[in-house]
């Protein structure tokens, strides 16, 4: 029998309702710091670098953290209290997102308000995992006989 209304399935719905079927847990939990000690240090030692290396690493501009630590200096002096970091709580909904992760916007709020560094750190350790090497062969090594 023909859709006398020519009506198709919306596509980007289906995927919506699969991806919350098939969502995963994050690699570490929020405050798994020291699974990965060199993302820990780099984390506590120089948060704002880390941010801008996810940033880029997620496929974002690299300055955009920055509007993090701007914008409340921006709104503050007009009477805007700023609570959300923007950038922070933005790209941890995208990457939850994007790669099916388990959680919610309120979960990736209280994140992104209440533990913003480990909240990085959390998405740093997430992307270093997606995009580490699958191998260390290169095509030269494959094809060269001996």
């Amino acid at each position: 029998i023909k859709n006398p209304f020519n009506v198709q399935a919306n596509p980007v719905m289906m995927a919506n309702q699969n991806s919350s079927l098939l969502s995963v847990a994050w690699k570490s939990g929020l405050f798994d710091c020291f699974e990965d000690v060199n993302t820990c240090c780099y984390g506590f030692w120089c948060c704002p670098c880390l941010a801008c290396t996810v940033s880029r690493r997620f496929g974002e501009n690299y300055c955009l953290p920055l509007c993090d630590m701007l914008t409340p200096a921006v709104l503050s002096p007009c009477g805007v209290p700023l609570f959300v970091p923007p950038a922070a709580l933005s790209l941890r909904a995208s990457i939850r997102n994007k790669h099916g992760l388990k959680g919610s916007l309120c979960e990736d709020i209280l994140a992104s308000c209440c533990c913003v560094w480990c909240s990085w750190c959390q998405m740093h350790r997430e992307l270093k995992d997606l995009h580490a090497p699958v191998n260390n062969y290169s095509i030269t090594s494959i094809f060269h006989h001996d």
